[in-house]
């Protein structure tokens, strides 16, 4: 079974017995976490909290890294997640940070080799507004045997890789941060310089999201959007490898760009090396 990158809430209502679905809700602290799990959730859901449990690691100055092998298929197995699911990630569908959540949670599953994945377009928010049932209380994943991971290799930019796009124009290096930090004008408390990758492209993952919401926009909204992404090799990156998940996916999963990759490591991890260069917009 192909299913969308994407799914609605329609599609997930209809499927919802499904035995060999597997939700996730991924709703962290600053969206309730657990609390409002419990308090509300698509039936069958599972929770795993984003930011706590262990879907990225800072390590040596750097935030929102990919963790090794042996992290993530002992994650995976804790939360129930098993080769043959068809796994479908749902935000608290609030903001556009909260479809990036979804959409590095996503990246991370890719990454490890999952091939069956999708996201609830909206996150909970959507599948409540839609009239969605729903659950109380805790539910308890069932722990799988270890993920067999197998990392993918094409999906994610390491440091050679981008010191070579900075160096040879290999790549288009794109930043999904705010203008501002773009500029240079303000900067992520988890970045040591202010600035951008030398040469990079700027494009705003926030204009991807329908106004007031976790909702993507159509892809014939879409599409002119990102028109001006020029064709070969993308590297997608913003602070922490977090914001720019949404760009990556709409290149990659949407539009079905080839060879776009995401800077898990972003501007946390380059700018702790002070001979990496680092540019700035004039005011």
């Amino acid at each position: 079974m192909t299913v969308s990158p994407l799914v609605s809430t329609e599609w997930l209502r209809d499927r919802s017995a499904d035995p060999s679905l597997l939700i996730i809700d991924i709703r962290s602290t600053e969206s309730g976490g657990q609390e409002a799990f419990k308090a509300g959730h698509i039936p069958g859901a599972i929770h795993s909290d984003y930011a706590a449990d262990g879907w990225r690691i800072a390590e040596g100055g750097a935030g929102g890294l990919l963790p090794d092998a042996g992290h993530l298929s002992a994650l995976l197995s804790r939360i129930g997640v098993a080769p043959e699911h068809q796994v479908v990630i749902v935000s608290a569908g609030e903001t556009a940070s909260d479809f990036s959540a979804a959409a590095r949670v996503y990246w991370t599953l890719k990454a490890v080799g999952h091939r069956q994945v999708s996201i609830l377009d909206g996150g909970f928010r959507a599948w409540r507004e839609a009239g969605g049932t729903e659950d109380t209380g805790v539910s308890a994943p069932t722990p799988r045997p270890l993920y067999p991971v197998q990392l993918a290799g094409n999906l994610r930019a390491e440091i050679d890789t981008v010191e070579k796009a900075v160096a040879h124009d290999n790549a288009t290096l794109l930043d999904g941060r705010s203008q501002v930090q773009f500029d240079g004008r303000e900067k992520s408390p988890q970045v040591a310089r202010a600035g951008h990758l030398p040469g990079a492209v700027h494009l705003d993952q926030s204009r991807a999201i329908q106004p007031g919401t976790g909702r993507l926009r159509p892809v014939t909204e879409l599409e002119p959007l990102f028109e001006r992404i020029p064709p070969g090799p993308v590297v997608s990156y913003c602070n922490t490898g977090h914001l720019a998940s949404t760009n990556w996916f709409i290149l990659s999963e949407v539009l079905k760009r080839p060879d776009v990759m995401l800077y898990d490591g972003s501007m946390s991890e380059w700018t702790q090396d002070p001979h990496r260069p680092v540019a700035t917009n004039a005011s």
